[in-house]
């Protein structure tokens, strides 16, 4: 075999994505795509602000001098200091620009800092429904992952993660608002989290960084705002990107920012800019530095994605499937009618519903519905399906 086993086992465990998606493609073009209802991939439909458009165009028309060189690997000065205050004007803290790494979206930021944090054995806690991904960051830089099971209504389970810490933990990874189910975790929620951390590093004297990935941080329903890690912890880290509230998954830009209170503060953003480097990301792309500099203040429109969620919660739960009424993010995460996801899954490709199982998010017995790559029409033109899938499986 030419490649890693261990890398061929890895992509066996990561391919419910993919391998869907290639399914929608064949039925695709067996059926056309209006007759095809994919509900698998995490991929904005809406386009960008008109304000990323509009700093593209002045920035290929008047290109500031060295536009297209190397720049600090932490990013460029203005750009961090742009992000910093947008964060300390939303949380009230005092932020700069060096709390502030430009990374290669939320995925390239993931890795420069758990490259930065982890010692071979090191343990990072992470909470199951879990985006697959972050077995293989962790693994990329020798820890150790942990997974707890979240609560019945998928919060965070705080007594559960106190007894999975240990002397060898180093992080725990939460993501609010959550993919796979939407969950926007409560301020009340990351408070006891953050309490329990610290009655740990004073038992053990070590750091334990609660992490959290908030690319979906800005889509958040009911007029509502994600509460902040930043309030709760001292040794908080936020991982994003614009991927989702710019409508910018292709152009790979986000940014690691670390608490104004975290220890040791600076020893960790060298740590990450040499990561950065070492890793082969080097630094964020220079054009969308510029247009993340200019675009704190929009993002996409926030209706677009609560009106599919409204119509398929009502549509589902009308029908009988059970499920949590996510808080943000363009996901949900129902409960199969059958034990088995995966023989769920495949019953819906039959009525040309694509799904992802929840085995592929370490939850079996659930699946993922995508809403973001839909039309309303299409939802309303799904639900026949849905019930047929349902009354089959209630047989």
């Amino acid at each position: 075999m030419a490649i890693s086993k261990k890398i061929e086992g890895y992509m066996s465990k990561s391919s419910w994505i993919r391998k869907m998606f290639e399914q929608g493609e064949a039925l695709r073009k067996q059926y056309g795509d209006g007759n095809v209802f994919d509900f698998t991939l995490g991929n904005p439909l809406p386009e960008p602000p008109e304000k990323v458009a509009n700093t593209l165009r002045d920035l290929a028309l008047r290109p500031p001098p060295g536009a297209h060189r190397y720049m600090s690997n932490a990013g460029y000065p203005g750009t961090r200091n742009a992000i910093a205050q947008a964060l300390a004007s939303e949380l009230s803290m005092e932020f700069s620009a060096n709390n502030v790494l430009m990374t290669c979206g939320a995925g390239g930021g993931l890795n420069v800092l758990l490259k930065a944090l982890l010692d071979p054995g090191d343990e990072v806690i992470i909470i199951a429904p879990y985006f697959v991904e972050y077995l293989f960051y962790i693994d990329n830089h020798g820890g150790k992952a942990v997974t707890v099971n979240a609560n019945s209504d998928f919060d965070l389970d705080v007594p559960a993660i106190a007894n999975a810490l240990t002397a060898q933990t180093k992080a725990v990874i939460i993501c609010t608002p959550n993919n796979p189910t939407g969950v926007v975790y409560s301020q009340q929620t990351l408070t006891s989290l953050g309490i329990i951390l610290a009655e740990h590093e004073q038992l053990h004297g070590t750091d334990v960084y609660l992490v959290s990935d908030e690319p979906y941080r800005k889509i958040v329903f009911d007029n509502k705002k994600c509460p902040s890690l930043f309030h709760s912890y001292h040794n908080s880290i936020m991982v994003t990107s614009h991927s989702k509230d710019l409508a910018l998954p292709g152009e790979r830009i986000g940014y690691v920012a670390i608490s104004p209170n975290a220890k040791p503060q600076q020893a960790l953003m060298d740590a990450m800019i040499f990561t950065n480097r070492t890793l082969g990301f080097v630094n964020a792309p220079a054009t969308m530095q510029r247009v993340a500099e200019a675009c704190q203040d929009v993002t996409v429109n926030i209706d677009f994605y609560q009106t599919k969620r409204d119509l398929l919660v009502a549509g589902l739960t009308g029908i009988g499937y059970q499920l949590v009424k996510p808080g943000g993010a363009f996901y949900l995460f129902p409960k199969c009618p059958i034990e088995n996801d995966v023989e769920f899954i495949n019953l819906a490709l039959k009525k040309n519903v694509l799904l992802v199982p929840g085995s592929g998010f370490g939850t079996p017995g659930f699946f993922r519905i995508a809403y973001c790559t839909i039309t309303d029409d299409m939802i309303e033109r799904a639900m026949p399906a849905f019930k047929a899938l349902y009354d089959e499986c209630a047989r």
